[in-house]
């Protein structure tokens, strides 16, 4: 976090570690910062390839800049998957899907909301099927639907201040615990909304 710090909030890693930034953040509870690296627009960041028309992931950071133009032709990809590893972070954060054993068996799906993000919605299709995630926060309320394929068991983490308040179209309460509801549901379509104060 230092280095993000004293990079006045951009990113603080070069390409092989790129991939764990986000995660890492959200591990220790810094999604807040995950969320706001990942809207950066500046240099350096994602958001500031886009901001100079790239439709695909770039190999450096540098690879086109307004003050120096391109970089050096000799290792300047502009399809480039690398730092495109923050999409293992938008799956499993924003989206909430992350598997809990191998093969899909078992998921969790416990979006993080964050970011100033009023929505999101996406899916993987796993081996087993597509397994969904769509969440909206509107007038203090959160809103969830997920879709879990057939023979599979998930995980659905509801960020709650009180599990009695989660109102549930199918599921068995788990547990509630540091401010989340978690449901257990197999396969099927199911809805989550709570209140967020």
């Amino acid at each position: 976090m230092a280095a993000i710090e004293a990079r006045e909030g951009h990113l603080g890693t070069g390409f092989l570690g790129v991939n764990l930034l986000l995660p890492v953040l959200s591990e220790i509870g810094r999604s807040d910062l995950a969320y706001a690296l990942i809207q950066k627009k500046t240099y350096p960041s994602w958001g500031y390839s886009v901001e100079q028309g790239a439709t695909t992931i770039w190999e450096r950071w540098n690879s086109y800049t307004l003050d120096k133009g391109f970089g050096d032709v000799s290792m300047n990809s502009f399809n480039h998957y690398s730092y495109g590893a923050c999409v293992e972070w938008l799956y499993q954060t924003v989206l909430g899907i992350t598997p809990l054993e191998p093969g899909f068996g078992k998921i969790s799906i416990a979006p993080v909301p964050g970011g100033g993000l009023t929505q999101a919605s996406g899916h993987y299709d796993s081996a087993r099927g597509r397994i969904a995630s769509a969440w909206k926060l509107e007038d203090k309320h959160f809103a969830l639907e997920v879709s879990v394929p057939p023979n599979t068991t998930a995980l659905v983490s509801v960020p709650a201040k009180r599990a009695e308040d989660v109102k549930q179209e199918g599921g068995k309460l788990l547990k509630a615990e540091n401010g989340r509801a978690v449901f257990e549901v197999g396969y099927g379509t199911y809805r989550f909304a709570c209140p967020t104060e």
